[in-house]
């Protein structure tokens, strides 16, 4: 009985993570300011430096961020795959507990779910202030529920 309750509960909390985090105006998760001030970026500088590319139409490089604005673009594009992948994970769990489904059933279930949320999450930031929606985001997430599904299946061949 609670342990299917706290599995339905799992990935409606990572939703809910999700859904307030998206709710917030940029400037609110701006971390650039504690970045600087608690850690040495500096010594990030040389392994950064040669880091150039294009996300979202914008260059992505040390020049065009400085070293605060490139840290916190690496952070919250890992917070996005980290955050889907947990999503996978808690929505398999879920699924495997609370239904007869195969395994493979519930990973792609849970799979199909998790890149719909990241979709209505990319929507859900188009509605807040001072945030953009963008398909490369529902990529990354898609990315991270891939790694959760690889896990998955991986430790599931291997118990076997």
């Amino acid at each position: 009985m609670y342990k299917r309750l706290i599995f339905t509960i799992l990935p409606i909390a990572v939703m809910g993570l999700i859904f307030y985090f998206s709710s917030q105006p940029y400037g609110e998760q701006d971390m650039r300011p504690s970045l600087s001030m608690y850690l040495p970026l500096d010594l990030l500088r040389p392994l950064l430096a040669p880091v150039s590319f294009t996300y979202h139409g914008e260059e992505v490089s040390l020049a065009s961020h400085g070293i605060e604005g490139l840290v916190e673009f690496f952070i919250r594009k890992g917070a996005h795959i980290s955050i889907f992948f947990l999503l996978m994970i808690t929505a398999y769990g879920a699924f495997l507990v609370n239904t007869r489904w195969k395994k493979r059933t519930a990973a792609i279930s849970a799979l199909a779910v998790t890149v719909l949320y990241a979709c209505v999450d990319e929507y859900h930031q188009s509605l807040t202030p001072d945030r953009t929606p963008y398909i490369g985001d529902v990529g990354l997430d898609s990315v991270g529920a891939l790694i959760g599904l690889a896990l998955l299946f991986a430790g599931n061949r291997r118990r076997k």
